[in-house]
């Protein structure tokens, strides 16, 4: 069948509900959102629909926002169940999303099916309810187009969804839905078992539950637990106790009490027995940010001053926040691997050791023995868990990090002795649960007793898998490798992925490279964030010692090297991710096109650190306001809005963002939302200017500046801020600087100059600013977090 997503309705319009609706609307699908009547309703429809409106509105308020774009809001129409079901008649997915009650879940479902047209998908965001249960009573055809979607909350942030299926779930579903929801709503799709709490929040909780017990024992405190299982581990900042607080205990305790319910037989039922203190905060209402209040809470301090306060477990009681240290720690903070990080945490001598060793024999021995009861496959709990709590490692990547044979001494010996399997497996001659072969990531197969290429992953290039073997050209801090079809792609592996000399001299030879050899070059990285930006530290350094020869040098290098960019010989595509700031947005901006991922946080935040944009950022937006203006009122305000934009800091909260601030390009760049296809979007990119018949453009000296006639604008303004106490004095002098190579100079009219005309006047801008003591005062607050430089 050849299926299409053309609508969508969502049945409750809750937390999850709402922020459903708003991911399907980010990706251009019109959405029906619905929810009950309140009681006592008036006639009209705006009362009758006050619950669900109420509901979208705090949803489309909240920060981080579910939405790419707020004008993609009008996407979602609003109504209630009483007068709007018949219009999912219309839709082509219903997804119920009510609360988590069986009943009241199967009362919905008997409504759907007086108006869903047949052939319709029908499925349940249920995060715990036998999925089988729901569709009893239904009719054929809609037992065979429903399972489970379990979206995990927030929806567009957090990459698991969890497909569940039913023995009458009709295959065809089953692929179209895992497919569709990788492909399309970016996410990892995970095929679960209909188990109790399925894959991610099984594991999941399992490992908060183990660890509320082991902190009871160990008598560590909040502060020290969150230290410990935060980015040391490759783990959100939130770590353990905050994340609680975010997703409340009350929903914590529920999926553990189910799990212990429906789970008579698991050995490890006891971890999800409620420890006394838990059970004493969710009868007290501690619940979390829902309440104000769990395992932190904000308090006013002295003066009036808010500070967050955690919670003593002993006592119960709130206290100033602590500063953890643990001697293993301070061991791997020059590591930046986590692979090799692991090794270290594991092997510690003090109580941090402890509670590694504790937690992870305990989490290992768990994992292994949910084979084959909630998978057969292991790479789908590690999928799991990556995808729906942001863990760098799954339980099985930890355990090969480790070592499998070794560790599963060490784990007998500490009485956590793993499942049968796992012997199996390495009597078989398998050291490992993974391997990386022609270019594949593979895992062992327990059926079998045999490496299998991870499903899915086909069409993906994980840069990971194919350096150690197609390596081109590399020096200390970038790597050039050969993906295939006449690509090259450039990546760099600096504090940050920042940009500085090293980075620099890749760029330049990729481009070398890929003229003499290649069609085409990529930029792109496997980070956690594209770029940074470049290396303040450098600049910093050089500025407080006035080297400013060394510095000129260096700023025209890197100007240059954005040129090279622009005028190469081959397309250069660059595909950014997470942030993307000033120097790698400059970057991003001179390439032929750039394929960005959805969640790209693209901005020129110089002048945050008293400087502008100094790599061809200024330059460019004076290029692109040439080449949008107008006579009269309409290029003034074009004028102001450039100018604002950096002048402001402007960064996007995602590449959709990026098109309206102007550092994307309307029908030339291009947005991915699945985040495992922007390299493989990109080199296709590449292919296609290639093949196109690219060639290298020719320097522009037709640009139009409007000198005086915009300057005196841009400083009024920026007078009229300082007289107002909005911005210093320091602020007034980059505002003038800014405005200065944005209108070309103090022109007497609207004049044409070229591009290398501009970039000298935004170096010149730049290193004036970079002898200010303000800037520098910046600059080292950003170096030693938040210290400012005194005689």
């Amino acid at each position: 069948m050849n299926r299409t997503i053309k609508k969508v309705a969502i049945l409750g319009s809750g937390v999850m509900g709402s922020r459903i609706a708003c991911h399907f609307a980010n990706i251009g699908i019109e959405v029906i959102l619905l929810d009950i009547v309140p009681k006592d309703a008036a006639a009209d429809k705006k009362s009758r629909n006050k619950i669900v409106d109420d509901a979208l509105a705090f949803a489309l308020k909240s920060n981080p926002s579910p939405i790419y774009r707020k004008a993609f809001a009008k996407r979602i129409t609003t109504g209630n169940f009483d007068d709007n079901m018949k219009d999912i008649a219309t839709c082509d997915w219903i997804i119920e999303v009510v609360i988590e009650r069986l009943d009241i879940k199967k009362q919905v479902f008997g409504n759907v099916e007086k108006f869903r047209k047949p052939g319709t998908l029908i499925t349940s965001n249920t995060s715990g309810i036998p999925i089988h249960l729901m569709n009893e009573g239904r009719s054929e055809d809609f037992q065979k187009h429903f399972c489970g979607s379990h979206f995990f909350n927030p929806p567009r942030y957090l990459k698991l969804l969890e497909i569940i299926p039913t023995p009458k779930t009709s295959p065809e579903v089953v692929d179209f839905l895992m497919k569709y929801g990788e492909l399309y709503l970016g996410k990892t799709t995970v095929l679960c078992k209909d188990t109790p709490a399925f894959i991610a929040n099984r594991i999941g909780v399992y490992g908060i539950m183990s660890l509320f017990h082991t902190v009871e024992k160990m008598g560590l405190t909040i502060d020290e637990v969150d230290k410990l299982t935060g980015p040391v581990l490759g783990r959100p900042k939130s770590a353990t106790f905050r994340t609680c607080d975010v997703v409340g205990l009350d929903t914590l305790v529920h999926v553990a009490n189910g799990v212990a319910a429906s789970c008579p037989k698991d050995e490890a039922i006891d971890v999800f027995k409620i420890p006394g203190y838990v059970s004493k905060m969710v009868e007290n209402k501690w619940l979390g940010s829902k309440t104000e209040q769990g395992f932190f809470k904000k308090v006013k301090g002295a003066g009036g001053k808010s500070e967050i306060h955690s919670l003593d477990l002993k006592t119960l009681e709130y206290k100033p926040s602590v500063k953890a240290k643990f001697a293993t720690l301070e061991q791997t903070k020059t590591i930046d691997n986590l692979r090799d990080r692991m090794k270290v945490l594991l092997a510690g001598k003090d109580k941090a050791g402890d509670f590694y060793r504790t937690s992870f024999y305990g989490l290992f021995a768990y994992v292994s023995n949910r084979i084959p009861e909630i998978t057969d496959e292991l790479y789908k709990i590690d999928a799991a868990m990556n995808a729906g709590f942001a863990w760098e490692l799954g339980p099985f990547e930890a355990w090969d990090s480790l070592g499998v044979a070794e560790t599963v001494k060490a784990m007998e010996a500490a009485g956590n002795k793993p499942a049968q399997w796992i012997y199996d497996m390495l009597s078989s001659g398998a050291t490992s649960f993974y391997k990386v072969e022609n270019g594949s990531k593979k895992y062992y197969d327990i059926p079998s007793k045999t490496f299998k290429v991870i499903p899915g992953t086909e069409s993906f290039i994980i840069l990971d898998n194919i350096r150690a073997n197609k390596t081109v050209w590399k020096n200390s801090g970038a790597t050039l490798t050969d993906i295939g079809d006449g690509i090259l792609n450039l990546e760099w592996n600096t504090k940050m992925n920042s940009i500085g000399a090293e980075v620099i001299e890749g760029i330049n030879k990729s481009i070398e490279i890929a003229e003499k050899d290649f069609r085409g070059l990529v930029i792109s990285n496997e980070g956690a964030n594209f770029s940074a930006g470049a290396n303040v530290g450098m600049i910093f350094m050089m500025a407080v010692e006035q080297e400013y020869d060394e510095l000129n040098f260096a700023i025209k290098t890197f100007q240059n090297t954005m040129m090279r960019v622009r005028y190469s010989s081959i397309p250069v595509v660059v595909a950014p991710h997470n942030l993307a700031l000033g120097g790698a947005c400059e970057m991003s901006m001179h390439s032929d096109r750039v394929v960005a991922h959805a969640e790209t946080y693209m901005g020129l935040v110089e002048f945050g650190v008293g400087l502008i944009p100094g790599g061809g950022g200024t330059k460019e937006f004076a290029v692109r306001l040439s080449d949008e203006l107008q006579d009269g009122d309409i290029e003034l305000n074009n004028f102001r809005d450039r100018f604002l934009t950096i002048g402001q800091a402007k960064v996007g909260t995602s590449a959709y963002e990026a098109f309206d601030l102007g550092y994307l390009r309307k029908g030339k760049d291009v947005v991915v939302v699945s985040r495992n296809r922007v390299l493989s979007e990109a080199k296709l990119n590449c292919i296609e200017l290639a093949e196109a018949g690219y060639t290298k453009p020719a320097a522009r000296k037709d640009i139009r500046v409007l000198g005086k006639q915009a300057l005196g604008l841009a400083y009024l303004g920026a007078n009229s801020m300082q007289v107002g106490n909005y911005i210093s004095e320091h602020d007034v002098k980059i505002s003038q600087k800014l405005a200065y190579v944005l209108c070309g100079g103090d022109l007497s009219s609207p004049t044409l100059v070229s591009e290398q005309y501009l970039l000298d006047l935004e170096r010149e801008a730049f290193l004036s600013l970079c002898g200010e003591r303000k800037t520098l005062e910046r600059l080292q607050s950003i170096i030693t977090g938040g210290k400012i430089l005194r005689n």
